[in-house]
């Protein structure tokens, strides 16, 4: 019913930056909150930052300041632009949309999640 397009990771030097991009398709009503999380080997996987279809945004501590994440909501796109990147940062990262679908239903729906590496 609703899938996940994502994009943009790769390998970046410390200081670096990257943009990762997800695209919702699918039959849904409505896309609600989108955001992207990450999972480092050996870690729990923790929400990085989110934003509602009314546009707040939230952020973990450790982002705030070096990421940004914007919507496009007549796209079903959310994007995460990541600046001054360090080798913590490096990690799978996961789009992951609540989108709400006929019959009132919400849905959490989440991509195939993409590899950031932090290296020099």
């Amino acid at each position: 019913q609703v899938q996940l397009e994502e994009s943009g990771g790769g390998l970046v030097q410390p200081g670096g930056s990257l943009t990762l991009s997800c695209a919702a398709t699918g039959t849904f009503l409505t896309v609600d909150v989108m955001g992207w999380h990450r999972q480092a080997p050996g870690k729990e996987r923790e929400l990085v930052a989110a934003v509602n279809s009314d546009g707040r945004e939230h952020y973990m501590d450790s982002v705030k300041g070096r990421f940004n994440i914007s919507r496009i909501n007549t796209k079903n796109e959310v994007s995460l632009q990541m600046n001054s990147l360090d080798v913590e940062d490096a990690a799978v990262y996961y789009c992951n949309v609540y989108a709400t679908i006929s019959g009132g239903q919400q849905l959490s729906i989440w991509g195939q999640g993409t590899q950031v590496t932090v290296s020099s």
